[in-house]
C-alpha cells in the first residue's frame, strides 16, 4: 500500500483507468469509528482493481507495485469521515468464477493496516449466495448497489466501520 504512495492525501482521487476506455464510476462514503456513529478523519484508503480486461494491468513506465497494476490510489478521509474515488468499474479476472471487485486497505492513525471485505457488486452474474455467506463483513458489507446518475455515471456508495469484524483489532 505504501509504495508510490503521495505524501499529500486529499479526500477525493482520481484514478489513472479514468481517460480510459470503461463504465465510469464514482466510489464513495463515510469512514465510522467501531461505534458507527462517530465519522472518523485522517484514514487513509489505498484502492486497487483490475482493467477493464480483468487484469491488474502495470503502467509501461510503472517501476513499483506492477503486481497491483496501475490502477490504483490513494484518499484520507476529511473530518466529516467522507472520501471519494473516480476510476471505472472492474471487469472479473478472465477464465475465472470471482466476481468484479475493489481491494482496499485501511490504514488508521496509530494502527497497522488491514484489508476490509473488496467492493462487490450487487447483481454481477458471478456473485453467488454462498460467496456472500462467506463474506467475513470486514469493515461492514461489501456487497454494494450501483445506480447510475443523470449523467451515466455509476454511483458506488460504501460507509465503513473500522475494526469491525477485524481480528485482535485495539
Amino acid at each position: 500500500m505504501y509504495a508510490g504512495m503521495p505524501d499529500n492525501i486529499g479526500w477525493i482521487d482520481t484514478l489513472p483507468d479514468w481517460n480510459e476506455a470503461g463504465e465510469k464510476m464514482e466510489v464513495s462514503g463515510t469512514v465510522y469509528q467501531l461505534d458507527e456513529k462517530t465519522p472518523a478523519a485522517n484514514v487513509i484508503l489505498y484502492f486497487y482493481h483490475t482493467d477493464s480486461k480483468g487484469y491488474y494491468s502495470p503502467a509501461d513506465s510503472q517501476t513499483i507495485a506492477r503486481r497491483n497494476g496501475h490502477i490504483r490510489g490513494w484518499v484520507k478521509t476529511n473530518a466529516q469521515g467522507a472520501y471519494k474515488i473516480y476510476t471505472n468499474k472492474p471487469a472479473h479476472y478472465p477464465g475465472t468464477n470471482i466476481p468484479a471487485h475493489i481491494h482496499v486497505v485501511v490504514k488508521e492513525p496509530g494502527k497497522n493496516e488491514y484489508y476490509i471485505d473488496e467492493y462487490e457488486f450487487e447483481g454481477d452474474s458471478l456473485l453467488t449466495e454462498q460467496q456472500e455467506l462467506r463474506m467475513e463483513k470486514r469493515g461492514g458489507k461489501g456487497v454494494v448497489k450501483l445506480t447510475k446518475d443523470v449523467s451515466g455515471i455509476l454511483d458506488c456508495h460504501r460507509d465503513i466501520m473500522l475494526g469491525l469484524n477485524i481480528p485482535n483489532y485495539r
